[in-house]
Formats: structure tokens, sequence, C-alpha cells
């Protein structure tokens, strides 16, 4: 594999595949031979990653991505997108013989979606193809599909924690709805950004009995070792050490598609992370960031900038919850 630029501010280990988003109010899926028309379609950037990479690269971080795609136009149409947005490409791995993962999005203006995945090389990625760490933060996406980095991922993120770089996971949701395969990895990061569901979920695998509360189980997953960052969609996101317990709430915004929205989030976060500011001001632009994103087409349609971004942000009110953490078992 091609080694990354030696002057990175962020690594992401991503799976890489272009999205068909699919847009339609009426939108319902009906076999038997029939044709429908449908409002709206494109080809986008796709991936929790990539997305997360060149939200990240558009607020000015120096960005690059480890990824396999197979020698195809699926995998050369994000490729190149990806580089065209900014991010550094040198370390994606072009596998002959192997077909690139495409994931189709039927989404409804009112925010409402399916995700329909082909994986194709998203579990390609192994640690041995990784690079050796020269990035000040290492962030992994979609652990659930990309099975291939389970083998070794935990030991190497803690090597490069040990060399400076602070790590991070947004896990995304787990098709065969099992969610213990993420649990091992939780030690070995820094930062858990996972949505509100996925986040209940983990922290009912790792109990073993259901969690309704989100402070709950965000408190329960730090208690693992990581800063633990919900999203939780419009009503924004919250953020706990385990100890300290921060809600942000978002501002109305424009609505056109939620796809990404959560990986921009996550963008804001790490962008505010390697800025150096707290965690409350992380957690606002991460809000900021995502809800600036949904008035833009796919997870790329509308990017924000760090001003942007900050500006947004300064708006917004992050509140500690007042109650110790004892109160929430």
């Amino acid at each position: 594999m091609a080694a990354v630029s030696p002057e990175l501010d962020l690594l992401v280990l991503c799976e890489l595949n272009p999205d068909v988003l699919v847009v339609d109010a009426n939108l319902d899926i009906r076999l038997g031979q029939v044709e429908r028309l449908v409002a709206d379609a494109e080809i986008t950037l796709g991936s929790s990653g990539a997305i997360t990479a060149a939200a990240a690269a558009a607020q000015g971080l120096r960005v690059g991505v480890c990824a396999v795609v197979g020698a195809d136009l699926a995998g050369e149409v994000a490729t190149r997108r990806l580089a065209e947005l900014g991010v550094d490409v040198g370390a994606v791995r072009v596998e002959s013989g192997r077909r690139t993962g495409l994931t189709v999005v039927l989404s409804r203006p009112d925010g409402d979606r399916s995700l329909l995945t082909f994986p194709g090389s998203m579990a390609d990625l192994t640690v041995a193809q990784l690079p050796t760490v020269a990035a000040r933060h290492v962030h992994v996406s979609s652990i659930f599909l990309q099975t291939g980095l389970h083998p070794g991922l935990a030991a190497w993120l803690t090597e490069a924690r040990a060399q400076g770089a602070t790590t991070s996971l947004d896990p995304g949701w787990d098709p065969a709805e099992a969610w213990t395969g993420a649990l091992s990895f939780l030690p070995a990061i820094d930062f858990l950004l996972s949505n509100a569901a996925e986040t209940l979920h983990l922290a009912a695998a790792l109990t073993g009995a259901p969690v309704l509360e989100l402070a709950l189980a965000a408190r329960t997953l730090a208690d693992c070792g990581p800063i633990v960052v919900a999203k939780a969609g419009a009503d924004g996101g919250l953020a706990t050490d385990g100890t300290s317990f921060w809600r942000c709430a978002a501002a109305p915004a424009e609505l056109v598609d939620t796809t990404g929205a959560g990986d921009n989030f996550d963008a804001g976060f790490l962008a505010g992370l390697l800025s150096g500011a707290d965690l409350p001001a992380c957690l606002a632009r991460a809000v900021a960031t995502g809800s600036w994103s949904l008035a833009g087409r796919g997870g790329t349609g509308r990017l924000a900038s760090a001003s942007q971004a900050l500006e947004a942000a300064a708006r917004l009110t992050c509140t500690p919850i007042r109650r110790p953490a004892e109160e929430l078992a």
C-alpha cells in the first residue's frame, strides 16, 4: 500500500464506496416487474469514513484515508471524488478481481431513509495493510462492515496512542444486530462517536440487559475507557467522560437530506478536538457541522468550512446535565 503523507492531522481507516441516492416523498419499493418514477436521484460519495474525511478537509484539516476498492468504475468514482474534496488518497489500495462496495440510499424529504449496502471490498482492509501512523488522530468508521480490520486493530490503535495519536471510532449500524463485535475496541479508543440508537445497543450488548436512557448508556460505555459522544439527530448531541455530562441542542435547520449528517458531525467534533477546544466546544462544533450538512444532497453536498462551523456553533448552547453520575444508575 502506498504511504500517506507524514504530516496528516487525521488518518481515517474506512470503507470507500459511492452512494446511489434516490429521493422521493412517496418512496415505496414494490417488486413485481413494475417501473416507477422518482423525484430525484444522483451518485454521491458514500461511506461513513470517507464523508467524515471530506468534511474534515473542508474545515482545513490535512486528511488521508486508508481503504480498499476494486479495479472498477465504482472504485474510480469514489476515489477520484474524495481526492477532489482535498483528501489524500495515496493509501487507497486498488485490488484487481474485487468489486467496490455500493450503497443505495432510499430517502424521503422528511429525513426517513433506508440503506441497501453491497459490501464488496469494504471488508478487505486489514491491519497488515496499514501504514505507520503519521497523524495526530486516527479515526475508524463502520467497524461492523470492516471485518477485515478486526484481528489486530485494538493492538494497532494502542500502539498509535503510544506514539502520541488520539483515536476514535464511529461504529455504524451492525447489520447482524449483535453489537458485541465493537466492544473489544473500546479500551483502545479515546472517543466513541455513535448515534443514539447505536449507543443504546452497544450498552445493552455490554451489560446483557436493555438500556433505555441515552445518558446512562453513554456512561456505561465510557466506563470502558472512551469519552462517548452520542449523536441525537434533531435533538443535537450528548457527550460524557463518565463523570461530566453535556448536552447540546441543535438549532432549526433546513432539511434536504439526512445522508451523512452523522459523519459530518464526526468531522466537526474532530476538527474541534484537533484545534485544542474543550469537550463542550467540540460537541457544539459537531452539532453545528452535522446540522449544516442537512441542506445539501448526499453526505458531501454541503460541507461546512471552519469559519462556518464555528459561527454556527457559537449560536448553540451546551448545557451540563446537573445531576451526579450515580443518579443515572
